[in-house]
């Protein structure tokens, strides 16, 4: 293709720019072509020899991926390419050269991504799993006159989160932040059997914004005999501010904690996550309350459209605060 673009009238640089490869690449095969004729263009890796990426190179390389350097000997903390080529020669493959490692990562699906932090429970695995079980039936067999709610809380930040987003090549677009940041707190209760929110906000997360969440649902649920609540082990949830107004509302109201560091037993982390990817990441905000206001918005869209992440549009005759 590169010759027969250049035979027609084409530079060797358009012939490149229209076949998304280099111009050296054009020119290197339109001179075999003059040199050795169509015999020139026949693509000479036939003759490399046996493939040194094979599936049993991909299967070591996904083994020494699943742990660290250090675990492997090496005092580095983190995998570079020539780094993975000689610990991947080290467990008895080829040497490749750093850019064929970049491809045999492209071909197992691997990629740049930053650690996950987390803190490990202190429990014994069993007794966690057993918890989080017992916790998640209560939740799929929550009868209509004892729901079950997932209770967490959310910070919301004047500074807006950064998150990536997508751009033209060579453009970056800015996001001027406010400089002193301000916060607001979110408390919310979600349905686990209607996935329905209810929430409050403060700017303080203290007990009087649990309390107050707590008897926000009590009011959306007037006919329930019991409310449920698997939340985590906050202060706030144990505070004998708390405890006094639970002994108030009677039997009513009944706490199931979940395990110490557990937030993938809380559903509502999920909620939490799809109102920073679509409120809170790169938002233009310059003043709080219309950021809360934003929340706001999503938040009663999610409950009206019955979506865990639905798409919202400007009204025309808003403005953008």
């Amino acid at each position: 293709m590169a010759v027969a673009k250049v035979a027609g009238g084409q530079s060797r640089a358009q012939a490149a720019r229209e076949l998304l490869c280099a111009t050296s690449t054009v020119v290197a095969a339109v001179q075999r072509y003059f040199e050795s004729g169509r015999e020139g263009l026949v693509d000479r890796r036939a003759r490399n020899g046996q493939r040194k990426v094979d599936a049993r190179f991909r299967a070591t390389l996904c083994r020494v991926l699943r742990g660290t350097p250090q675990q492997s000997g090496w005092r580095r903390s983190t995998w570079t390419r020539e780094l993975l080529a000689r610990e991947v020669e080290r467990r008895g493959r080829v040497r490749v050269s750093p850019t064929t490692m970049g491809r045999a990562l492209a071909s197992v699906g691997a990629r740049l991504k930053r650690p996950r932090p987390v803190v490990r429970c202190p429990w014994p695995a069993r007794q966690r799993q057993e918890r989080i079980w017992q916790l998640k039936c209560r939740a799929a067999y929550a009868r209509p006159e004892e729901p079950v709610f997932y209770e967490d809380e959310m910070d919301v930040h004047l500074n807006p989160k950064v998150g990536p987003d997508w751009m033209l090549p060579g453009e970056r677009r800015e996001l001027v932040t406010p400089g002193n940041n301000q916060k607001r707190y979110v408390a919310g209760a979600l349905n686990s059997r209607t996935g329905e929110l209810t929430w409050v906000k403060g700017e303080r997360k203290t007990s009087a914004l649990f309390i107050e969440l707590v008897r926000a649902v009590s009011n959306a649920y007037p006919t329930a005999r019991r409310l449920h609540f698997i939340l985590d082990n906050a202060a706030t949830h144990s505070s004998s501010q708390t405890k006094k107004v639970l002994v108030q509302m009677g039997e009513r109201v009944v706490l199931h904690f979940l395990p110490p560091y557990c937030p993938e037993g809380n559903r509502i982390e999920r909620v939490w996550w799809d109102v920073h990817a679509n409120v809170t990441r790169n938002h233009r905000c310059k003043k709080m309350s219309a950021l809360m206001a934003e929340v706001d918005a999503y938040l009663e869209a999610r409950n009206a459209q019955q979506t865990s992440s639905p798409l919202l549009r400007v009204a025309p005759t808003r403005r953008a605060a």
